[in-house]
């Protein structure tokens, strides 16, 4: 159910939507992008809602060119950070300017400088940038001593030289809706070509493993008011949500509020698809692509 204050604002949301786009929504099932890391396993960063975790899910960079690898029209080149907060990947661009070679890179760059940002832009297709403006979720999440401001020039350097997407994780400060809005605010100073929100999750032996998500109203809330904020950039629901009955109703609400795209679809969003009338087409590479 949802409360008369919520509904209105779907409703607003999604006439925007209509206002801008066609009634086409994406399913993504990413099965042609293969997740890559140029690093290893252990991050130094040892994240609190990560932990290193879903690094373990992504393949090394060089079996890309195994079987994994095979058929694939893009590459999502990812890694663990340094303490400074940045993936070092120019440690092995020669590899990874073969690999553009091969299919789209979109890369997680971590933070970064004018120089790195103009080495990436080079072969990037997209850089997906975790977009983060509040102080007390970096130093609670990242332990990094760095300010929002660090974020926000990484961002305008990588904007400088290639298209990016902006990421944004609703709770990621414990499952608590802390620095959401300022980021909207931020990025609509900044400019965002499109947005992609992901949601906190509790990952078992992290930090953060005893925290809930965050509440599916106030999740719902954030990207409708996105949507309104703005309304002619596409918006996507990522890959990285939480399951079960919770995912089945962020979809729902995430239809509603407007979204262009949704990673991996509950059966519920194939249902509420319908209902709004929207026209399903399938992709298969990362969202972000």
């Amino acid at each position: 159910m949802t409360t008369a204050s919520l509904a209105g604002l779907l409703e607003e949301a999604f006439e925007v939507r209509q206002a801008n786009f066609s009634k086409e929504i994406e399913f993504v099932y990413p099965q042609n992008t293969l997740p890559l890391r140029s690093t290893g396993e252990n991050c130094l960063l040892n994240c609190s809602h990560c932990g290193g975790h879903y690094l373990k899910g992504m393949k090394p960079l060089e079996e890309a060119w195994q079987k994994e690898g095979e058929g694939k029209k893009s590459f999502l080149l990812s890694g663990s950070c340094d303490k400074e907060g940045q993936v070092p990947h120019l440690k092995r661009w020669e590899e990874i300017k073969l690999l553009s070679s091969r299919g789209s890179l979109n890369f997680h760059s971590g933070l970064v400088g004018e120089k790195e940002a103009e080495k990436i832009g080079s072969l990037a297709s997209v850089v997906s940038f975790d977009f983060i403006v509040d102080q007390e979720t970096i130093d609670n999440v990242y332990g990094l001593g760095v300010s929002p401001q660090r974020y926000i020039s990484s961002y305008r350097y990588l904007k400088k030289y290639v298209k990016v997407v902006p990421h944004l994780c609703i709770g990621l400060n414990k499952g608590e809706i802390k620095g959401e809005y300022k980021a909207l605010e931020t990025l609509k100073e900044e400019g965002a070509e499109a947005l992609s929100f992901i949601v906190f999750r509790p990952t078992k032996n992290t930090d953060f493993a005893k925290f809930p998500p965050p509440p599916l109203e106030e999740v719902a809330k954030l990207i409708a008011k996105a949507r309104t904020m703005f309304p002619t950039s596409p918006i996507y629901l990522g890959c990285m949500r939480p399951g079960g009955r919770y995912r089945g109703e962020l979809d729902t609400l995430a239809l509603r509020a407007g979204v262009n795209k949704i990673v991996h679809p509950s059966p519920p969003a194939r249902k509420m698809a319908e209902e709004l009338g929207l026209v399903v087409r399938r992709g298969e590479e990362c969202c972000s692509l």
